[in-house]
């Protein structure tokens, strides 16, 4: 089969990475793609929104499956354009993918479905959101109602900074239309870690569980992200944290859109807070997280393939999903000054340097005369698989150390509470 991948991240180099280990895969067309990607797949320069130009090259190429990575096309329908043309295409359509493109609309899903999340309210106005917040005090948290690639929540501590927040959201339009409303939620304490699944209307898959460390610094300090880096499976989630989670919110989510005309099909992100009253939701995205899928894919048994096309056949249930009794770890390098401005071309070196075991998956990166260099804030995701924990965090770490490029930072505490955990 020939497979088009649509992105030009960690995620996609991953997704490209994972179904080439496919006997049935013959070849793998990403578009955009990066440098990375370059090293096993065929880039193609066609943007992620240029829906006309990707339908034709599936349609020119013969492309027998094509598979969505950003959020960002799904909320804008382009499995929706595929379907009408007739071309196989995996992820929900815009309709569904609005559980992430709306957190109004997630919102409300779950409390007509009775799942578990925060106390909220939604708002229009600059002085009515800003009357909500004094009367509610800190700590509290705000956030961008629509796509704001992952840094359009603000969890403020004190009065000063929800107000700050409400005033870059609301009147200087950082984050533009995705600003235009927000939810204001109550502070959940606990620990928030990951559980995607696999989801075909109302069969519902999990994988593996897995945390991601989205400020920038060590600690959980500094800005949010779009992620520094994750490990997986989380050794504090018990099977039967896991098994309640699946059964009072991942299925009764899937079975609410389903009966609601709106069934989902593809990868349910859902973000969880593990508090005193049990597992909450903080958010749900519409396809596989970045960097989570960076520690999910490689270990997963299952061929890739074969959960695709299940679910766009309607047979997910016949599908035995297995994973690797081992643990991955991903450590990201980013650009200096990310997540705000960063410079971009800078050389990479010693990527030939790594350890045996430990994959390099590009984010933000370009193939040039010079060799690749950096062409984004993430640039890259540092994997490793191990038989625990600590020694894939050890391989991970030592590769690292190998790869430089001018002003790389990355976190030095990647895994280190799950590590506590298991020595408790």
């Amino acid at each position: 089969m020939k497979i088009l991948v649509i992105g030009g991240g960690g995620r996609e180099h991953t997704i490209a990475w994972k179904l080439l280990q496919s006997p049935k895969v013959k070849k793998v067309y990403c578009a955009p793609g990066n440098g990375g990607i370059a090293g096993l797949a065929q880039n193609v320069p066609i943007g992620v929104h240029d829906f006309a130009a990707l339908a034709q090259f599936a349609k020119d190429e013969g492309i027998d499956l094509t598979v969505v990575g950003p959020e960002d096309p799904l909320l804008a329908g382009i499995v929706d354009f595929f379907q009408e043309r007739n071309l196989p295409i995996y992820g929900p359509n815009a309709k569904a993918a609005l559980i992430e493109g709306s957190k109004c609309f997630a919102k409300s899903l779950m409390k007509r479905y009775n799942i578990p999340t925060s106390e909220y309210e939604s708002f229009l106005d600059y002085e009515s959101a800003i009357a909500y917040v004094r009367e509610k005090g800190a700590p509290i948290v705000v956030k961008a109602d629509g796509l704001a690639a992952g840094k359009g929540v603000v969890v403020a501590e004190t009065l000063q900074e929800a107000e700050e927040a409400l005033r870059q959201i609301m009147q200087d339009h950082v984050f533009g239309e995705a600003g235009a409303r927000v939810v204001i939620e109550e502070c959940m304490r606990g620990e928030e870690l990951s559980l995607l699944a696999f989801v075909d209307g109302e069969t519902v898959k999990p994988m593996i569980t897995s945390q991601d460390h989205k400020r920038i610094f060590n600690d959980d300090l500094g800005p949010n992200t779009g992620g520094m880096g994750t490990y997986a499976p989380v050794p504090q989630m018990s099977d039967k944290l896991v098994e309640e989670v699946v059964e009072t919110i991942v299925k009764p989510m899937a079975k609410g859109m389903a009966q609601d005309g709106i069934p989902f099909k593809g990868i349910l992100y859902t973000g969880l807070m593990i508090t005193e009253q049990g597992p909450k939701v903080v958010e749900f995205n519409a396809r596989f997280g970045d960097p989570e899928t960076q520690v999910l894919l490689p270990l997963l048994e299952t061929d890739l393939l074969d959960i695709f096309v299940a679910t766009i056949k309607g047979e997910l249930d016949a599908v035995d999903v297995t994973w690797k009794k081992s643990s991955a770890v991903c450590v990201v390098m980013a650009a200096p000054g990310y997540p705000g401005e960063y410079p971009k071309g800078e050389v990479i070196q010693g990527l030939d340097k790594v350890r045996d075991g430990v994959t390099v998956f590009h984010a933000g990166t370009k193939e040039t005369d010079e060799g690749i260099v950096t062409n984004g804030g993430r640039v890259l995701g540092v994997v490793a698989i191990g038989e625990n924990l600590a020694k894939a965090r050890e391989a991970a770490y030592a590769s690292v150390q190998e790869i430089s490029f001018e002003g790389a930072q990355y976190r030095t505490d990647i895994a280190a509470k799950a590590m506590k955990h298991q020595e408790q």
